[in-house]
């Protein structure tokens, strides 16, 4: 328990300052993955929950708003799932 509990901690401080760093130009950069579930309120990257724009989630850790972070990073945030990608249109003949 005690050590789940540093754990959190822990995770709770990387994302924070993963988060902190959203100001930076990261979109589209390779490298670079969307993680969902971790965004601070006012900190999200895009839009999500009827929003348009970066830097209007509503709430903390909600689930459908996300940050971009260095990959293989959000597996490791408590909360955190990488967004899939959306899937492109396919012409069918």
């Amino acid at each position: 328990m005690k050590s789940n509990l540093k754990a959190s901690a822990a995770a709770s401080i990387l994302a924070v300052a993963l988060v902190s760093n959203t100001g930076l130009a990261h979109a589209g950069k390779e490298g670079y993955e969307k993680c969902q579930g971790i965004a601070k309120a006012g900190q999200n990257d895009c839009g999500a929950n009827g929003h348009s724009c970066a830097g209007y989630a509503a709430t903390d850790g909600d689930k459908n708003e996300w940050v971009y972070v260095p990959e293989g990073t959000c597996d490791k945030i408590v909360g955190g799932v990488v967004k899939a990608p959306k899937k492109k249109a396919t012409a069918e003949s």
